[in-house]
């Protein structure tokens, strides 16, 4: 990979928005790599929860679209648009005037020629005009056993190599099986299937023997062809009745276009998950995700908390973890049973024209104790940077 506008921005004049920042890089058992960044809190004059937030590009207007959740009872997704690659951003702009879009946006994907899509509160939400407008609320389709299809990451869009027009996108999704989701006996079962009219009607879906007891499943298609999916995995027997931060995160590969799948490989056992993938150009997979245990606390006992990134050079098959990189981390000025508040929520990364990364990811650094018993304010930390 190589050394591109970041590391030089860093160096001279930054653009409005932007601050130098430093992302850490593992180098064996060798000192730690210093890399030259730029970093912002994209939310910070807001004092709200502004949360989830999911990223795309759009090549043909060279802008940037992102979707968050903000405030709660209810939770409702809107979004904002940045046209200098991240440097300054819109005004929060709501997707539904008339308040019918609620619950957490999710899922947000680009089909290209101003076309997008995300989901919210189990219904779909479509626009072709750059995310300007939106129609909506489409009910999304349950799971054959009459179950909620839920979803969480980007929809795998699969284009024609001749014209780029979209032949297909995948859907991930999961549900509880084996009863009441508080016995021990319950898993959550992650599954896929996909639509051929850019998520209009969708087919049958596909339940994936090796996603037992997995539930979010990030899609990318690497560049030999194989489906790597990134899975956050349920939380190990010893952790059962802590929070669902104790999920950790694995990878599971298709070499016959999804009809098969590995056996999930276990990154991490717990406290990383929330994953994204980007395909650089060479062909490496860039894999970010959320650090929310695993960090010592301070010695004054508070938690911290992060994002990393891990890069497989075998389309998934391995990852490099000497050489993992360290983005971002901060403490959380809270103890006890909110302790957890300020950690993330998301990564979302994009792949930039000068083979930068964007990466943003939710942050609560600046959560303090609530008499109202709310998380507030959250933000949204951004990250330009070079592997």
């Amino acid at each position: 990979m190589t050394d591109t506008s970041p590391r030089d921005g860093a160096r001279g004049q930054l653009p409005l928005g932007w601050k130098r920042h430093t992302v850490q890089q593992l180098n064996g058992t060798d000192p730690l790599i210093q890399l030259d960044a730029q970093f912002q809190i994209v939310t910070e004059k807001w004092s709200r929860s502004i949360a989830v937030p999911y990223l795309v590009y759009m090549p043909e207007k060279d802008r940037l679209l992102m979707l968050v959740t903000c405030d709660y009872d209810p939770y409702r997704p809107f979004v904002m648009t940045s046209d200098d690659r991240g440097a300054t951003w819109s005004d929060l702009r709501v997707v539904s005037p008339n308040s019918a879009a609620k619950g957490v946006g999710n899922s947000l994907t680009y089909l290209g020629a101003g076309r997008l899509l995300f989901s919210a509160a189990l219904h779909f939400w479509f626009s072709s005009d750059y995310g300007e407008t939106w129609e909506g609320p489409v009910p999304e389709p349950p799971a054959s056993n009459g179950q909620p299809w839920y979803d969480w990451d980007p929809y795998l869009v699969d284009r024609d190599p001749c014209t780029g027009e979209v032949m297909r996108v995948v859907q991930t999704g999961c549900n509880w099986e084996g009863g009441d989701m508080r016995s021990p006996a319950a898993y959550w079962q992650a599954y896929l299937r996909s639509s051929t009219d850019g998520g209009r009607t969708w087919s049958d879906e596909v339940q994936v023997p090796q996603w037992r007891a997995v539930n979010e499943v990030a899609l990318l298609r690497a560049k030999n062809g194989n489906l790597v999916a990134a899975c956050r995995t349920d939380m190990a027997r010893e952790y059962t009745g802590r929070i669902d931060h104790w999920c950790g995160l694995g990878v599971s590969i298709s070499k016959d276009n999804g009809k098969t799948w590995s056996h999930v490989n276990r990154l991490y056992d717990y406290g990383r998950h929330h994953p994204c993938m980007v395909l650089m150009p060479g062909g490496e997979i860039v894999m970010t995700y959320v650090v929310r245990e695993g960090y010592v606390y301070t010695p004054d006992g508070f938690p911290q908390f992060g994002i990393e990134a891990l890069v497989s050079r075998d389309q998934g098959e391995t990852w490099d973890f000497d050489h993992r990189y360290i983005l971002h981390h901060w403490v959380g000025h809270l103890k006890g049973p909110t302790y957890w508040w300020p950690s993330s929520q998301a990564t979302s990364t994009v792949l930039l024209p000068d083979q930068s990364l964007l990466t943003a990811f939710g942050t609560g650094y600046r959560c303090r104790a609530s008499s109202k018993g709310l998380s507030v304010p959250r933000d949204v930390g951004l990250l330009r940077w070079q592997p």
